[in-house]
């Protein structure tokens, strides 16, 4: 794979690349570090940028019909057939971020275009937000500091979090995702007991990676915190219902980085409102809930939004892991992150 317009001093080769994302995104993506390495990786102007490939203005279409590479990332325009009709030299899709499920589609796999995703990178912070909220859920901070803002003054903190630490806590992972598997990786060095469900690991798999594998019943039943990292689909659509939630153990906390839809919201407000059970939720269904939602304001629910990915500084992250691949591609290597017709039904 590979073959671009012409070599450059190392000897790899320059292709043409058109940037396309939505409409700002290349400002928080791109630093000027990142704008001189892409201009010495390849033919491409950084200020022509596809926001809309179905009627594209004409440098962009200019652009697009000599493109070997797209660079996407978050806003990326759909790569339709039309699209690709009008991109004859264009051979692989880099998209800085995480799944490519909203622009890459079935022409896109026909053409046979190469296509690379920066979604391990972009499961790192997402992995490291996790992590805190477990250990701050384990350490009862968001009941403390709740008590303390209304309190003001001295009080037995020893007494009120009696049951608070992270020693022998048992946390449930849902989804040996990227995210998953990195959070995993993330909680070795404390003294937690880790469950894992995910239907396509076997026992010899979860025991590499050290953890006990279980029925999500199971781990529900077992955990004192949940992490989703599910993938989005319709066989996880709410997997974590009404009856799952109920058998989680009073004063158990469910934290959602993946997706609103992986949890019947409905129901896990119910028992948010009832005290027994604490959240921490970066994601909803729908994304931004409503103005009167409980969750905004309930003492025991602590509501992001969507922050959890790559943002500010971690965005350079993926910009420099998609120039890795371009540059991968200009020398004619494989790329380090490829992804599959056959991987999207398992992945976000």
């Amino acid at each position: 794979m590979g073959a671009g317009t012409s070599a450059g001093t190392s000897g790899a080769r320059r292709p043409k690349v058109l940037l396309a994302m939505g409409v700002g995104v290349a400002e928080g993506l791109f630093g000027e570090r990142h704008l001189r390495r892409l201009t010495a990786l390849a033919h491409t102007d950084p200020r022509v940028i596809a926001h809309d490939l179905a009627a594209p203005p004409p440098r962009v279409r200019e652009a697009l019909a000599s493109a070997e590479v797209l660079l996407t990332c978050w806003g990326a325009p759909v790569l339709s057939a039309e699209v690709l009709g009008a991109a004859p030299r264009l051979r692989a899709v880099v998209h800085a971020a995480g799944s490519v499920k909203g622009h890459v589609t079935a022409a896109c796999w026909e053409r046979g275009l190469a296509v690379s995703s920066a979604a391990a990178v972009n499961a790192l912070p997402v992995a490291e937000y996790a992590l805190a909220a477990i250990l701050f859920a384990g350490k009862r901070v968001l009941p403390a500091a709740r008590l303390h803002e209304r309190l003001r003054t001295r009080h037995d903190w020893r007494v009120e979090l009696a049951d608070a630490g992270n020693y022998r806590r048992t946390v449930g992972v849902v989804g040996a995702s990227r995210v998953g598997r990195r959070l995993i990786e993330l909680l070795r060095p404390f003294d937690l007991a880790v469950l894992l469900y995910d239907p396509y690991v076997d026992e010899a798999e979860a025991a590499a990676l050290g953890v006990e594998r279980v029925g999500l019943d199971e781990l529900c039943g077992r955990s004192d915190v949940v992490s989703v990292h599910a993938p989005e689909l319709p066989a996880t659509r709410r997997m974590l219902d009404a009856r799952r939630l109920a058998l989680l153990p009073d004063g158990a906390t469910v934290v959602n980085t993946a997706r609103g839809s992986l949890v019947d919201q409905d129901a896990l407000v119910r028992e948010l409102v009832t005290g027994r059970l604490y959240a921490v939720l970066d994601v909803t269904d729908p994304e931004v809930p409503a103005a009167d939602s409980p969750l905004y304001t309930l003492p025991n629910v602590l509501l992001t939004p969507h922050v959890a990915g790559s943002l500010g500084t971690e965005l350079h992250r993926m910009a420099d892991f998609a120039l890795d691949e371009l540059e991968r591609y200009g020398r004619g290597v494989s790329f380090a992150e490829p992804v599959t017709a056959g991987d999207l039904g398992r992945s976000a």
